[in-house]
């Protein structure tokens, strides 16, 4: 079963919070990207470290367009 939180849940429906939650999401992804690139190059698999450096970089693609849209909706 998959609860979809419109701050029926929380009592908060905040779509500023939706957005930090996900530059939250897109820079612990990045963080545990570097992990798994690290587990790749020890064992010798250059191809899946590349796999999880394009991962990690679009991560933090996500992460800097979440921050951008951000300022601009608390700017207003």
């Amino acid at each position: 079963m998959s609860i979809s939180e419109a701050g029926e849940v929380t009592g908060t429906k905040d779509k500023d919070y939706n957005i930090i939650w996900f530059v939250e999401s897109c820079l612990s992804n990045a963080l545990r990207m570097e992990t798994y690139i690290r587990d790749a190059e020890e064992a010798g698999d250059s191809e899946l470290a590349e796999f999880f450096r394009r991962a990690q970089g679009e991560s933090r693609k996500g992460a800097e367009q979440g921050k951008a849209l951000l300022t601009a909706r608390l700017g207003k």
